[in-house]
């Protein structure tokens, strides 16, 4: 088993406004990638790596021994893939840090089924270090990364090669109000809770009430896994749904998706 820990990582500069520095544990089966990865975020202010695992086996032990903020996961491993990781982590622990999925293409249909299973958003490996410690701050933060393109596209391939459309007659959609539909499409075109508000003329605590309903009535643990589950069950159809042309807070992986407040 190849996992190091705190005991043998670098300490972590507080981050820029004080706040205790964000704990992430870097998954890979490449320990180029794995050495890589921990060289640069440790660098960055704000940042500690507290752990190493070269498989998806080795990620739940270590997650209950260290309990992370963010787990920076690949999706491609040769025993137990990070899908199947980040399954286990939601279904055993009763917290689960955040999971950032850390991919080579973002097309990659693994992706999907990573976002699926529960995490809150990917970012390419060959990221500048800068945007892969924001993308961990941010889901930290309890923000969550969604790129409505790119998760359109997704689910388009996916559906185009699965004619079934397995999950289409799922409870969960059946339980949703027209009003709570209407936010998830406007969630799924990137809109903030804010925005959301404005296009709907209701109030900002009326857009978290319908929001927290949408992520309650989905079993979804953020923006970004309600949007998938929706695709997945057929409250969303990848040809309807397209970016919005509003302002989007801007993102450090420069293609300008939304990143939402979950509530």
């Amino acid at each position: 088993m190849t996992l190091t820990d705190a005991s043998t990582a670098q300490a972590a500069g507080p981050a820029p406004d004080g706040e205790p520095p964000v704990t992430v544990v870097v998954v890979d089966d490449e320990e180029l990638t794995r050495a890589g990865l921990r060289t640069l975020l440790d660098a960055r202010p704000g940042i500690d790596v507290v752990g190493e695992a070269a498989d998806g086996t080795e990620v739940l032990p270590l997650v209950t021994r260290l309990r992370p903020d963010v787990v920076l996961m690949d999706v491609r491993m040769p025993r137990l893939n990070g899908i199947e990781a980040t399954r286990r982590l939601r279904a055993e622990l009763s917290d689960p840090p955040k999971v950032v999925v850390i991919t080579t293409f973002e097309n990659d249909e693994y992706v999907w089924e990573a976002l699926l299973a529960g995490a809150a958003g990917f970012i390419r490996k060959r990221a500048p270090s800068a945007e892969i410690a924001q993308a961990i701050r941010l889901v930290a933060g309890g923000d969550t990364l969604l790129f409505p393109d790119t998760l359109r596209r997704l689910a388009g391939r996916h559906f185009t090669a699965a004619p079934a459309w397995p999950g289409r007659a799922d409870h969960r959609a059946a339980a949703l109000t027209n009003r709570e539909r209407e936010t998830l499409r406007l969630m799924a075109r990137g809109l903030s809770n804010q925005q959301i508000s404005g296009r709907l003329t209701v109030s900002l605590e009326t857009v978290k009430t319908h929001v927290g309903n949408v992520l309650a009535k989905l079993n979804a643990n953020n923006r970004t896994h309600a949007v998938v589950v929706a695709y997945e069950t057929g409250v969303l159809v990848p040809g309807e749904v397209t970016a919005d042309d509003g302002p989007a807070r801007p993102h450090p992986a420069g293609r300008n998706p939304s990143v939402s407040n979950a509530r």
